[in-house]
C-alpha cells in the first residue's frame, strides 16, 4: 500500500458512518447475542479456535451479522474475502474460487468467504459455489436477513451451520449508545456529549433491537445540534425522538406507564370488559403508542385467548394490522377499537395455547419417528421401502373420516388439545361426536 491507498483509507475511515466505526473487531467487544457467542458457546470457541467451518448467520438488520464475519477477519489465520450478492456476478465469483485454489494449492492456506445478502444469489449461483464449499477450497459464512430454509440451496444449508441472532436487549443498545459517545478514537468522544439518560433509553427502546438504527440517530443528533455556552453537546429526549423520527410516548401524571398500560389493555381484552379494553387502547393512542405495536398485541391476545372459541377473532385482529398500517393515524384508531372490542367480546379459550407448549414439551423431550403409513411415499423408492403402505384415505370413507393411527409409536395415547365449551369450541365437539371421535 502506497502513500496515497493509505490516506485514501484512513480518509474514509474517519468519514464513515458511526455505525461502521463502532463496528466491534474482536469477539470481546461484542454487545448482545449470548446465546451463540458467549464464553463456551460453539461460536465462540470456533472463532477463538480458528476452527470455523461453513457457517450462515441469520436475522434481522442491525443485530451483528457483518460484525461477526469482521470479527472472523481479523482473527483467523485463513486470507479473508467477501461479496456482497446484491453486486457480485459470475465472474467475481469465478476470481475468488480461482484465487482460492491457488491459495490452498501452493501454501496450503484456507479461504473464508463472505457473502452478504446470500439470499440474493440465484439457484445457479448457489450451486457454482457447492463443490468448493465442499471440498474445502472455500469456508462460507453467509450473511441473510431472510429464512435459509427457504432462501439457500438445500445442499449449502446441509454443508453449513445455521446461527440465528436476534434482536439486540434494549440494555444492550444503551450500552453500545454510551460507548458511542465517550470513545475519541472510532465514536464521538472528541465532541463532548452529553446524552440524558431518559434520552439514551428512548432510542434504545423505539431502535427494536437494531444497533445500526440506535447509532445513526445519535450520530445525527450530535452532528445537527449546537453547543451550549459550556461547549457541550446536549442530547436530550426532545433532539432524541427527532433523529430517529419517533415520537417519544408520553403517559400521563398518574404515573401509568407503557409496560402497566399495554398489561391492564391484553387483560380487559382477556377478561372480556370491552369498556376497560377500549379505555386503556384510548390511552395509550394519546400517549402516542405506536400503532403497529397495538395491532400486534391485538393479534397475540385473539390466538391466545379467544383461540378455537371463535377462530373468526384472529382474522379480525389481522385485517385490523393490514389496515392500520395502510390507513394511519387518526383513522386507525377507529379500526383498533373495533377489533379489540370484538377481542374483548368473543368468547374465550386458551386450548390451542396450552396445546402446542404441551406438545412443544414433548417434542423436547421424547425422541419419535413417523409411522410408516404417514411417510412420504411419492418419491423414487420410496414404495420400497413401504412409506405410505396401509395408509386410508379420509375422503374415501363415511363423513370424510375414518379411525387410523396419526400420532408416533413412543407417545400413542398422549392429547395435547383439550377443548373447552364456549363459543365455536363447542360446535368442534358436535362435528367429533358426529364422526364418532373421542376428544375427551
Amino acid at each position: 500500500m502506497d502513500l496515497f491507498d493509505y490516506m485514501k483509507e484512513t480518509t474514509m475511515e474517519k468519514e464513515s458512518p458511526l455505525a461502521s466505526r463502532m463496528r466491534p473487531t474482536t469477539l470481546d467487544e461484542v454487545v448482545g447475542q449470548e446465546h451463540i457467542i458467549g464464553p463456551g458457546k460453539l461460536l465462540y470457541r470456533a472463532i477463538k479456535a480458528d476452527k470455523l467451518g461453513s457457517v450462515i448467520f441469520y436475522g434481522p438488520p442491525g443485530t451483528g451479522k457483518t460484525t461477526l464475519a469482521r470479527v472472523i477477519a481479523n482473527t483467523t489465520s485463513a486470507e479473508f474475502t467477501q461479496l456482497n450478492a446484491t453486486t457480485a456476478g459470475k465472474k467475481d465469483m469465478e476470481e475468488v474460487v480461482k484465487e482460492a485454489q491457488q491459495r490452498i494449492g501452493m501454501y496450503g492456506k484456507k479461504t473464508i468467504l463472505f457473502v452478504d445478502e446470500i439470499h440474493r444469489f440465484n439457484k445457479g449461483q448457489q450451486d457454482y459455489l457447492l463443490p468448493f464449499v465442499e471440498d474445502g477450497t472455500l469456508v462460507l459464512i453467509g450473511a441473510t436477513t431472510e429464512n435459509p430454509y427457504f432462501e439457500v440451496n438445500g445442499a449449502l444449508i446441509s454443508r453449513s451451520i445455521i446461527f440465528e441472532l436476534k434482536p439486540l436487549e434494549k440494555e444492550d443498545i444503551e450500552k453500545l449508545l454510551e460507548r458511542a459517545v465517550t470513545d475519541p478514537v472510532k465514536g464521538l468522544g472528541t465532541y463532548n456529549v452529553v446524552l440524558d439518560a431518559d434520552a439514551k433509553e428512548f432510542l434504545a427502546d423505539i431502535a427494536g433491537g437494531d444497533a445500526r438504527a440506535a447509532l445513526n440517530a445519535i450520530e445525527l443528533g450530535v452532528l445537527s445540534t449546537e453547543r451550549q455556552a459550556d461547549g457541550k453537546i446536549h442530547i436530550d429526549l426532545e433532539t432524541a425522538s427527532e433523529c430517529i423520527q419517533k415520537r417519544v410516548v408520553r403517559y400521563d401524571k398518574t404515573g401509568d406507564q407503557h409496560y402497566d398500560t399495554i398489561s391492564a389493555f391484553i387483560k380487559s381484552m382477556r377478561g372480556s370488559d370491552p369498556d376497560a379494553a377500549v379505555f386503556y387502547l384510548a390511552k395509550m393512542l394519546y400517549a402516542g403508542e405506536d400503532i403497529k405495536f397495538i395491532a400486534r398485541r391485538i393479534m397475540i391476545c385473539a390466538a391466545e385467548d379467544v383461540g378455537l372459541a371463535d377462530p373468526n377473532a384472529l382474522n379480525v385482529a389481522v385485517s385490523a394490522s393490514l389496515a392500520v398500517e395502510r390507513v394511519g393515524m387518526p383513522e386507525a384508531q377507529i379500526i383498533l377499537a373495533e377489533a379489540a372490542t370484538y377481542v374483548a367480546c368473543a368468547p374465550k379459550s386458551n386450548s390451542s395455547y396450552e396445546a402446542v407448549f404441551a406438545a412443544m414439551k414433548t417434542v423436547g423431550s421424547v425422541r419419535t419417528s413417523v409411522p410408516p403409513h404417514l411417510q412420504d411415499a411419492h418419491y423414487k423408492g420410496s414404495a420400497k421401502l413401504g412409506h405410505g403402505e396401509g395408509y386410508q384415505y379420509a375422503h374415501d370413507y363415511p363423513n370424510h373420516y375414518v379411525e387410523q393411527q396419526y400420532l408416533p409409536d413412543e407417545i400413542l395415547g398422549s392429547r395435547f388439545l383439550h377443548l373447552g365449551t364456549n363459543g365455536y369450541e363447542q360446535k368442534i365437539r358436535e362435528n367429533f361426536k358426529k364422526i364418532g371421535k373421542d376428544i375427551e
